[in-house]
Formats: structure tokens, C-alpha cells, sequence
């Protein structure tokens, strides 16, 4: 094993985007608590943008721009109609995303304006990505996002066919703003990585949602997901977990690298678990939630973080389990485009050295002469 195996508590880079200090997360400095309760997802993507949060002016116009780029041109979506419905939804977007870069005309500038004009469309387009795939999939008909609507608005739109209630709108908007940006996770230093090379912003994006594809990163929730469907009842949830704790089976939503008294968006999608639960008339799922999360913290001394809650909460906006992970691009997309950008202002190749622990003093060996 290398001394830094994984890059554990390795420095890798600087940033003024995102910040995790004795487990306090901050977006440009403002508190993550603070813009859960208060900012919405077009406040939060503009301040990771430009650093600072937008006035009423500067947000309707903002607001207003990210809704025109949700809309896809007919040539794109002819496109993206060939590709296989059948394939994983991460597999559909990943190559999707690639794609757009063939209808942008600034698909290969790589100047700050142009790779913001860039960030823009990539942020109103994702939701109207995975949202058309599944109906795609469905064999339903597209749906075109409303103009005069958020993309949370949309997004819940754009996939179930009808408008979406408030409270809905809300728990979803508030969701885009808790997973927008996370440092240097495995999906953000991605796009970093490959940004400094001067590729190009779609490449960068692609190269994160490959990324976050993985489950020990973006498909944690999913597998929350599936397990607590296994269990089914509350009744069943303490007996389920000491079994899968006895059999040191690893338990989804638990822990994480970087925080050591609980990741601090968890307890707002707790809260949101509990408030759908109620207003869906079935608190099933929050119920067997909290039970897991009780035998877990005792047994296991984990604590959950943000995919646990995410999963009941998305369960209950009716959201598909598999797009679980395309919905949490829906909301990176912001974090992501804001540390291309960062890279790209002060780039340098990032190009790290390895530990070697293979054997030395080796000599090449005639074929004739090698052993069977």
C-alpha cells in the first residue's frame, strides 16, 4: 500500500469556490445552512459563477437564461433519440453531454467568455437531459420546459408530465442547491484534471460525469434506495440491519472521507424526508430511514451523509431510483463548470507523481532464455 493511497489528505489544488473546514461546508464562503434555507438553485449556480450573489435584477436575468438553454434544438434531440433507451441512464447522459458539444459553435474556444456561455447552456440543459430520457424510454412524448419556471419547476415537469406542487418544487430546488458543488471530489478533480490538459469544456464535463458514474461516488443513494425497498417495512428495518452489520455487509449513506461528525446537508434532507412522508400520506420509507440510522450510528458509530436521506426524499418526489445519480449531475453541473473555469484562469498541468513499489534492478531476459 502507498503512504497516500486514495490522495488522502492530500492538498491537490486551491480554490475559492468550495470549502470543507472542521465540518463546515461553504459555497464562496457562505454557509451551506444558509443557502439551504434561504438561497435558491439559480442564486447558488450564479454566486459559484461569479463569486458573489446575484441582485433581484441580476438573478431574473440569470434565471431567465439558464430556462432558455433547458429548451433543446430539434437537431439535437434527433440525435440523442438514436441512442439506446436500454443502456444505464449514467451511460445515456455521459455520452449525451459529449454530444452537445457538436451544435455549439463554442465548443472549441476555450476564452472565459465563451467557456461561461458554455457553463450556462450545460446547466439548464442537464435536467432537460435526464428528464427526456426517461421519457424517451417510457415511450411518452417530450415535454419543453416552461419559460417562466425554475428548473426545479421544470425538471419535476419535464418528467411526470404535469405541474408539480409547491412544496415539491421547493424540496427539489433546495436539493439542486445542496449538491452543487463539494471541493475536490472524485467527479470535480475529473474535470480539473482534464480541463488543465486545454481540453475543451464539454470534454471536462464528460470526463465528470464518467466520474460520478462509479457507485463508490454518485450511486451511493441508489444502492440506499434498493436496500430500503428490501426491507419494505419498518417492523423488518432493525432485524435487516444487524443481520447485513453481522455479516459485515457495507451499509450505503454511512460516513464519509472528509467529515468526522456528520456531513451537514444530511440533516436538511432528514427534514425533507419526513416532510414528504407526511404530505404523500406514506411515511414508510422515513420510518425504516430512521431506524437504519439508528441501529447504524449505535452499532457502527457512522453517521449518515448526504446520499442516506437523499434517497427516501427523491422516492418520494417520484423520482425514478436509477436516475438518482443523472439527478445529482442535474445539480454538480454547477460545481463542475465553476472549478473548470477556476482551472482554466490559473491552469497549470496537473500532473502528480506516484509512489513505486514495484521491484528493482530488474535486466530484459532473452526470450529463449525465460523460464515456463
Amino acid at each position: 500500500m502507498g503512504v497516500e493511497d486514495g490522495l488522502e489528505g492530500v492538498v491537490a489544488g486551491s480554490t475559492s469556490i468550495c470549502s470543507i473546514d472542521n465540518d463546515v461546508l461553504t459555497f464562496r464562503g457562505i454557509d451551506i445552512h444558509e443557502l439551504a434555507e434561504n438561497a435558491l438553485y439559480a442564486e447558488v449556480v450564479y454566486l459559484l459563477f461569479w463569486g458573489s450573489l446575484p441582485n433581484e435584477s441580476k438573478l431574473k436575468n440569470f434565471s431567465g437564461e439558464l430556462i432558455k438553454h433547458a429548451k433543446l434544438n430539434s437537431e439535437v434531440w434527433d440525435l440523442l433519440k438514436r441512442f439506446p433507451t436500454k443502456s444505464s441512464p449514467m451511460e445515456w447522459l455521459r455520452t449525451a453531454v459529449s454530444a452537445l458539444s457538436f451544435y455549439d459553435p463554442d465548443s472549441m474556444e476555450n476564452s472565459p467568455e465563451a467557456n461561461l456561455r458554455k457553463s450556462i447552456k450545460l446547466v439548464g440543459q442537464m435536467s432537460t437531459l435526464v428528464a427526456g430520457f426517461h421519457r424517451l424510454r417510457m415511450g411518452q412524448k417530450l415535454i419543453e420546459p416552461e419559460r417562466d419556471q425554475s428548473l426545479a419547476w421544470n425538471f419535476l415537469y419535464m418528467l411526470h408530465g404535469k405541474k408539480p406542487e409547491e412544496l415539491f418544487v421547493k424540496v427539489f430546488d433546495t436539493c439542486l442547491v445542496l449538491h452543487a458543488d463539494h471541493e475536490l471530489n472524485a467527479s470535480t478533480f475529473a474535470a480539473r484534471v482534464t480541463a488543465a490538459t486545454l481540453s475543451d469544456m464539454y470534454s471536462a464535463i464528460t470526463s465528470a460525469i464518467g466520474t460520478l458514474k462509479g457507485p463508490l461516488h454518485g450511486g451511493a443513494n441508489e444502492q440506499v434506495m434498493i436496500m430500503l425497498e428490501k426491507i419494505s417495512d419498518p417492523s423488518q428495518a432493525k432485524k435487516f440491519i444487524e443481520s447485513a452489520l453481522q455479516n459485515k455487509e457495507r451499509i450505503m449513506g454511512f460516513g464519509h472521507r472528509v467529515y468526522k461528525n456528520g456531513d451537514p446537508r444530511a440533516s436538511h434532507l432528514k427534514r425533507f424526508s419526513e416532510l414528504l412522508g407526511k404530505k404523500t400520506g406514506n411515511l414508510k420509507w422515513y420510518e425504516i430511514s430512521t431506524i437504519v440510522d439508528e441501529v447504524v450510528r449505535q452499532q457502527k458509530k457512522l453517521l449518515p451523509n448526504v446520499d442516506f436521506y437523499s434517497a427516501s426524499t427523491y422516492h418520494y418526489l417520484g423520482i425514478p431510483t436509477d436516475l438518482f445519480t443523472p439527478v445529482f449531475a442535474c445539480s454538480r453541473i454547477a460545481g463542475w463548470c465553476a472549478h473548470v473555469m477556476e482551472q482554466l484562469s490559473h491552469n497549470r498541468l496537473i500532473r502528480p507523481r506516484a509512489e513505486y513499489l514495484g521491484p528493482r534492478n530488474q535486466h530484459y531476459v532473452p526470450l529463449d532464455q525465460r523460464s515456463l
